[in-house]
């Protein structure tokens, strides 16, 4: 009988577990179940309902954060045999970040959940700025101070209801979900430290962050490193999910550095790029580096860090176009005709530039005031050139931020990952290969960050002994795109059009803000709620 080395033997054991991976996204939560090669077995998935009850405000239920998660595992259990529901073994989180709930002891919701798009705090950033400064803030979180983290959005919170401060709880998604799975309130470092509430260097809740809010580190989740075991399920969750009772709970991240995973991202001087309602780029380093050109996170790899830029008006500033300027419902088809009309105009958009800051700008400006501008508009342009030209604003600005990385970070390996909604259009994949110079390759799977979910448990339940092993068992690349003859045309926009035209309109950019400020937003106007999702 031929000899079976030890790590073989675990490989054996395991061949057989089913790892169910959560993506709590911004307006689906998805439960995918994945073999431990990759493969994606079946998925269920649940709207989540998206409110703004005023200029700035988007909210959400936390219930339906359990009750979406309830329905998506009943789905995805209806594509799997009974013979497989009972060999599910692992269950990981992945989720929206900086959105926040404050709930009592219990897990009992107090007030709607504030999504990561909410910015209702400007006047908090200034004043915690003020207090603590910017450097100081930045130096502790990693993140120079802005509308997105958790922070601000408590301090906002607290200062208009300050009866719920003394005795509340505050949770990001990961932590709600992980208290009514296992009954304990845990969040990793890559789940929490978007709240920027973390001190980066210490691995603890930030008393000086703290203080800011008024709270106590008892009143927040504990933190552990992703891939630890928060324990099995309990028997009434496990019941309520019609799951074996013996499905164990590891400790997810947020959905960026889980998508990083999905994206088979595992080692430095790599990039991926997620082209979703907002835009990201990020590299892991070794190292904790701090740099206005970008925002510093935890990566779901132990150990690194996650370089990353973010641009909020992604895709969302695509959603604009086609339902509020074009009447549009959000439909693919719709999507379809347009990228379709949009292919056949030269690069450039005939002379139309985008600046998409239709929803601020964080790196590297951080700017909450700037928004966003369409420059050399002529009545012979139709949608389909704004569309495109949209496209192209969206790659010259992740240009701009891979050149702010590569400052820092060091020089970049000479193709970038794609994932997420947008990714699947071949024609923004073509102009970001010809925007970056770069190759740009496509995820095979259309669910990177549930899958960078489930290969995260996949390590940490004992099925492969590496990150870099896992990732080349259960990613795969799609399409290539290479740089065409557009690309001298792009880089000729870029350099004398495109990369300092934030810069020569700032000022008026905040004049419009104070007029925006003093003369639009009145008591009861309301903003539209999102949509839809990449």
């Amino acid at each position: 009988m031929p000899q079976v080395d030890a790590s073989t033997l675990i490989l054996i054991a395991l061949d057989h577990a089913i790892i169910v991976a959560i993506d709590a996204s911004t307006t689906t939560l998805r439960a995918v179940a994945y073999s431990e090669r990759g493969q994606e077995l079946s998925m269920g998935r649940a709207a989540l309902a998206v409110k703004s009850p005023e200029t700035d405000a988007y909210e959400q239920d936390a219930e339906e954060w359990w009750t979406g998660l309830g329905r998506a595992i009943a789905e995805m259990k209806r594509g799997l045999s009974p013979e497989q529901v009972a060999e599910i073994a692992v269950l990981v989180i992945a989720h929206q970040r900086e959105t926040v709930v404050v709930t009592d002891r219990k897990g009992t919701p107090l007030a709607p959940a504030l999504l990561w798009m909410d910015s209702r705090c400007q006047r908090e950033v200034a004043r915690a700025t003020s207090r603590l400064g910017a450097v100081r803030i930045h130096g502790l979180s990693g993140k120079p101070p802005c509308t997105t983290p958790s922070l601000y959005k408590l301090m906002h919170l607290f200062g208009t209801h300050p009866e719920l401060r003394p005795s509340s709880f505050v949770h990001d998604v990961h932590s709600f979900l992980s208290l009514r799975l296992t009954g304990r309130a845990v969040s990793s470092f890559a789940s929490a430290d978007p709240s920027g509430l973390l001190d980066m260097r210490s691995k603890k809740w930030s008393a000086d962050l703290l203080t800011l809010v008024g709270l106590r580190p008892d009143q927040l989740p504990e933190l552990v490193e992703p891939g630890y075991l928060i324990g099995p399920l309990t028997p009434g969750a496990a019941t309520s999910l019609g799951l074996p009772g013996g499905t164990l709970v590891y400790a997810g991240a947020g959905d960026g550095q889980a998508a990083g995973l999905g994206a088979g991202v595992t080692t430095p001087h790599r990039c991926y790029i997620e082209m979703a309602t907002a835009v990201s780029a990020a590299v892991l380093t070794q190292s904790y580096q701090l740099s206005n050109a970008y925002r510093t996170l935890f990566s779901a790899v132990p150990g690194s860090y996650c370089l990353e830029t973010t641009l909020r008006g992604g895709m969302q500033t695509l959603y604009w176009w086609l339902e509020n300027q074009l009447g549009k419902k959000l439909r693919k088809e719709a999507m379809l005709e347009l990228e379709r009309q949009a292919e056949a105009i030269a690069a450039g958009s005939d002379g139309l530039l985008v600046l998409p800051y239709w929803a601020g700008v964080m790196s590297p400006h951080w700017d909450d005031e700037a928004r966003g501008a369409l420059i050399g508009l002529h009545h012979r342009h139709r949608p389909e050139h704004v569309y495109r030209a949209v496209l192209e604003g969206l790659s010259f600005e992740l240009r701009y931020h891979l050149e702010g990385i590569e400052g820092s970070a060091g020089r970049l390996e000479r193709r970038v990952h794609v994932l997420g909604g947008g990714s699947r259009s071949d024609l923004w994949c073509q102009i970001l290969a010809d925007v970056l110079d770069l190759k740009v390759v496509r995820t095979a799977s259309a669910e990177a960050t549930a899958l960078g979910a489930a290969l995260l448990g996949a390590v940490a339940h004992g099925i492969y002994p590496h990150f870099e092993e896992a990732a080349l068992e259960m990613t795969r690349t799609g399409e290539e795109f290479e740089p065409g003859p557009a690309a001298s045309s792009y880089d000729r926009l870029y350099r004398g059009a495109y990369r300092g035209l934030y810069a020569d309109i700032q000022s008026r950019l905040h004049v419009l803000a104070e007029f925006r400020e003093a003369e639009l937003i009145r008591p009861g106007e309301t903003s539209p709620p999102i949509e839809g999702e990449a």
